[in-house]
């Protein structure tokens, strides 16, 4: 028992340096986050210019991520906090490439872990309806159906994940309400096309009614 002591002290010693290895954690994934907000809402504003930059900061951040934190704490790198964040990047920066127009980065490229990064991508179907309700506000345009066509391209290969939720971390779920934001964005889209077709056709039989009456 005359060793206890020492070894306990170790103990404190590695507990205190894996609480201040977690707080950091936390701190870079609270960061990481607010990055990826920023840069969606530079995105619905119209700043690419902002929305690129919060990209590159949140690029910093997750470099960092993976190169200390992955490496050398993957418990910690696995943890729901860490993992939630670089979904939330991802989000971010493939809802730029879709809106941008832009080839979409793949998980090897963005050195993600595949499940953060499909869900990730299931999230920009939201993204790009929120786009779409923007655009429609000033009426139809072709843009609405680019943007669904790529809603409909994702959520045919999300469907083929059918994998269990401990593998996928929750795919499933996130994948079943995409459908539902799908469906709704389509039923605004055709609203707001035959709106538009009404709208022309009206001028049209107005602007023939006004030259009948210019002639009598």
């Amino acid at each position: 028992m005359k060793n206890l002591e020492k070894i306990c002290e170790q103990i404190h010693e590695e507990f205190n340096a894996k609480t201040d290895q977690r707080e950091q954690a936390l701190k870079n994934a609270r960061e990481l986050i607010r990055r990826a907000s920023l840069t969606i809402r530079a995105i619905h504003r119209g700043d690419v210019q902002q929305a690129q930059e919060e990209l590159q900061q949140g690029q910093v951040i997750v470099d960092d991520i993976l190169q200390h934190l992955k490496r050398e704490h993957p418990d910690l790198y696995y943890t729901g906090y860490t993992q939630d964040a670089l979904k939330e990047f991802c989000e971010a920066k493939l809802t730029a490439a879709i809106i941008y127009d832009q080839p979409i980065p793949s998980p090897n490229e963005m050195g993600i872990d595949l499940p953060a990064w499909l869900n990730g991508l299931t999230e920009t179907i939201g993204e790009m309806r929120r786009r779409c309700l923007d655009i429609l506000r000033t009426g139809y345009t072709d843009e609405v159906e680019r943007l669904l066509f790529n809603m409909d391209e994702i959520f045919t290969q999300l469907v083929t994940m059918d994998y269990p939720d401990a593998v996928t971390d929750g795919l499933r779920r996130r994948t079943d309400l995409a459908r539902g934001i799908i469906e709704r964005t389509r039923a605004d889209i055709t609203t707001a096309y035959r709106q538009e077709m009404l709208t022309k056709k009206i001028d049209e039989f107005t602007e023939l009614l006004a030259d009948r009456e210019a002639n009598q």
